[in-house]
């Protein structure tokens, strides 16, 4: 992904509160627009990098569900 690409993402939510962030993700997701994709890989790459190793591993387990679900579809 392109640096400017990241940074201009981050700049654009860095004043959100946590309602914004929530509504941002939500409308990302029920939007089903593949030009949202890198939004959201940069927002889980900003929680990724501040989980600890159990919060890590509980979201590579409910990513392993998800994928589950979403290919018995």
């Amino acid at each position: 992904m392109n640096l400017n690409l990241r940074n201009a993402i981050i700049s654009n939510i860095a004043s959100n509160d946590q309602n914004q962030l929530e509504a941002t993700i939500v409308d990302a997701i029920q939007s089903g627009e593949e030009k949202m994709l890198p939004g959201l890989g940069v927002l889980f790459e900003l929680i990724w990098n501040q989980s600890d190793e159990q919060e890590k591993q509980e979201m590579v387990e409910a990513l392993e569900q998800g994928v589950k679900n979403a290919s018995s579809n």
